[in-house]
């Protein structure tokens, strides 16, 4: 089961992820980031603070941004990941491909 909530702070639009992200929900997770993107938002911050799975297909969510990303000049970051969900993110190499923080602070304060 997948929650979101949006929230804004600072110049980022935040994205809080409740519960498990895995092929049945990943395309909520998809929608929503779409509908932030299309309100103009250049900066999103991912809060996975409440994050407790992320399967392949939701790291494909992330995955299938990052060139447009690039290309549109919008910030993706994320932050607060438990340890056994950052590591899925390090094993597949998205530690180096998008900036991960530990927590909200840092992610502002780079």
């Amino acid at each position: 089961m997948l929650s979101l909530e949006k929230s804004k702070e600072n110049e980022f639009e935040i994205l809080s992820l409740y519960g498990e992200v895995d092929a049945s929900n990943s395309v909520i997770l998809d929608e929503a980031i779409q509908e932030i993107i299309a309100s103009g938002s250049k900066s999103l911050l991912i809060d996975g603070k409440n994050l407790e799975y992320i399967s392949s297909a939701g790291l494909g969510v992330f995955m299938s941004y990052l060139e447009d990303f690039q290309d549109q000049g919008i910030r993706m970051k994320i932050c607060d990941l438990a340890p056994r969900v950052f590591e899925v993110f390090r094993i597949l190499g998205l530690d180096q491909l998008i900036p991960i923080y530990p927590d909200r602070a840092a992610a502002f304060a780079d």
